[in-house]
């Protein structure tokens, strides 16, 4: 199996992959899950890993005690804010370096833009709940200059809903029966929901050329 494989299998099975985490870290797991949404956020070579998806499932996983819900709340919006944060000033410090050495998607970037374009400042807000555009909004934040105390405002209020929203939405509705026994189906859901607006950008920027 190769990497693209693992990877498609890892956001399709979080749940899965989730209670091994669980089983053979403990404590831990708070940890490596603070890392996954800090990195998913905060570095921009890595937008494929799991954001709504594996919170969904993580909220799943408080509801049946394997987790704290409140301890799980506020590292995660933690790790959110300072993800968006630490994006934004790679690209405000070293975007030149990354575009130079390809280290950065361009197709990415410039859906990016166009979304950023269409949103202004509330893009940073919007672009939570959109995957691989909420990798890039802030990096493209920084690369524009866009004062980083308009920024800060729009990436706590983002942090709080996003985490909140697909979180809470996991705790109480994560361990009904009909979807706990179809979970890969609503995380394949969740996931191909979260991408309908970047492919509806896309659609009407391919229409308008």
């Amino acid at each position: 199996m190769n990497l693209f494989s693992q990877l498609i299998d890892f956001i399709l099975h979080v749940d899965v992959y989730l209670s091994l985490i669980i089983q053979n870290f403990g404590i831990f797991t708070y940890i490596i899950l603070f890392l996954i949404i800090l990195c998913e956020t905060g570095l921009v070579v890595t937008p494929f890993l799991p954001g709504d998806s594996l919170l969904f499932v993580t909220g799943a996983f408080a509801a049946k005690g394997d987790l704290n819900i409140f301890v799980l709340t506020i590292l995660l919006i933690i790790a959110a804010i300072l993800g968006d944060s630490l994006n934004y000033f790679i690209g405000n410090r070293f975007s030149e370096i990354l575009m130079k050495k390809k280290l950065v998607n361009k197709e990415y970037l410039q859906r990016t833009q166009e979304f950023y374009k269409i949103h202004g400042g509330k893009a940073i807000f919007l672009a939570r709940f959109v995957p691989i555009i909420r990798t890039f909004a802030p990096f493209v934040a920084g690369i524009g200059q866009m004062r980083y105390s308009r920024f800060i405002g729009y990436n706590v209020l983002g942090g709080i809903v996003w985490v909140l929203l697909f979180l809470l939405a996991g705790f109480f509705f994560g361990n009904i029966p009909v979807v706990q026994e179809n979970l890969t189906l609503v995380i394949l859901a969740i996931v191909v929901i979260s991408f309908i607006p970047p492919v509806l950008e896309y659609l009407k920027h391919k229409r308008r050329k």
